[in-house]
């Protein structure tokens, strides 16, 4: 019966991704998710201890900080009580996220007890307060922007949806902390002219996406509105994009695909996928090869080269989306699935590789790509 529990919990929590009500993909995600998109327990509890293991590590830590004077030199812990471990503030809060997800799928999971404390001690009113009013000194208006920032939506949209008590206090604890961030979209974007098309932190696709998922989640529809008008103002007009330049030497996004995930969140199906053929002319035919072949990982113990393990993953998880929001017969969409299948292959063997390295933050984008629906492949 515990068995049968977890997978029901785990299909129920997989089936509901956030998406916009006619939005591409959005037939699709809303049904269970495909057996083989679900975390085996014992998948689970590996990625739930290497979050544990890192939560509380205050050291070794790479703040993003800057020291207003002599008395703002500080640790880790005291300006980040709820958020100081896993090397950085955004790795922490994913961790967060990443346990709260996998609390929810696996109810009975072994480590579910140390999960709770380690959320009850970190997600407290006066921690989160401390979090927010870091945010109204100084010289902190980039802090995170907007990576940690889209990852503290993701935290606090896993939060609101999951009916149980101890998550409805966590929530109610975040929320603080998420309007404070939700605020500072609705201030920066307007002013950002251009998007960052790089595929490490401040990528504007990937904190747009998330912060929609957010947005609709919450029923913040002034916000919405302001990220579906930027993803088009940025985004609508791009073809031919350079997509043979990937990847990057130390990206853990692609930039390409990762901007067709936010488009298919925030186009209609069929005006995305004239979208996507202009965008990635090729993609039917699977060219680029470079996108679509995983990329190699020749030091797991340097910090920026082991980023291309989590492109695996990325790259892996955008693809499973934007096949979904294809027809079946479209060839893109078995190229798509086929080479998700190869990239999260390739990541997914190396999430626990012994170096704090990838393992303070690989285990997150593992635990997105698995809760990302498998598309149907096209009956032949």
């Amino acid at each position: 019966m515990r068995l049968v529990r977890n997978l029901l919990t785990a299909l129920s929590v997989l089936g509901g991704a956030a998406i916009c009500p006619g939005a591409a993909g959005a037939e699709e995600a809303s049904g269970p998710a495909p057996a083989a998109t679900t975390l085996t327990i014992a998948q689970a509890s590996g990625f739930a201890r290497l979050a544990l293991k890192c939560l509380n590590r205050e050291f070794p830590n790479k703040p993003d900080h800057v020291i207003n004077d002599m008395g703002d030199v500080r640790s880790p812990k005291s300006m980040h009580p709820a958020f100081y471990g896993c090397f950085d503030w955004h790795s922490s809060v994913h961790g967060h996220w990443m346990l709260v997800r996998l609390l929810r799928l696996f109810p009975d999971l072994p480590e579910a007890g140390d999960i709770r404390r380690a959320l009850n001690t970190n997600l407290t009113r006066d921690n989160i307060r401390t979090e927010a009013a870091y945010l109204d000194q100084p010289n902190r208006q980039s802090f995170e922007r907007t990576y940690g920032w889209a990852w503290l939506l993701k935290l606090a949209e896993e939060l609101r949806s999951w009916d149980d008590p101890d998550a409805r206090v966590w929530s109610g604890a975040l929320q603080p902390l998420a309007d404070a961030l939700a605020s500072r979209y609705a201030d920066f974007m307007p002013k950002q002219t251009y998007p960052i098309r790089t595929g490490v932190h401040p990528n504007t696709a990937f904190g747009i996406a998330f912060a929609l998922d957010y947005a609709r989640a919450a029923k913040a529809s002034q916000l919405e509105s302001l990220l579906v008008e930027r993803s088009r103002k940025y985004f609508l007009d791009d073809s031919n994009y350079p997509a043979a330049w990937e990847p990057g030497g130390e990206d853990f996004f692609s930039p390409a695909l990762m901007e067709a995930d936010l488009m298919r969140r925030v186009l209609q199906p069929r005006e995305f996928r004239r979208w996507l053929y202009r965008f990635l002319p090729g993609i039917g035919e699977g060219n680029p090869k470079t996108l679509m072949t995983p990329a190699a990982v020749t030091d797991r113990t340097d910090p920026k080269l082991v980023h291309l393990d989590g492109l695996n993953l990325s790259r892996a998880w955008c693809m499973r989306s934007i096949a979904a929001a294809l027809p079946p017969a479209d060839p893109a969409r078995s190229v798509l699935i086929k080479a998700a299948e190869a990239h999260a292959n390739a990541g997914l063997a190396f999430v626990a590789s012994g170096d704090y390295a990838g393992e303070h933050w690989l285990a997150s984008f593992a635990v997105y790509l698995l809760a990302t629906p498998i598309p149907k492949k096209p009956e032949r």
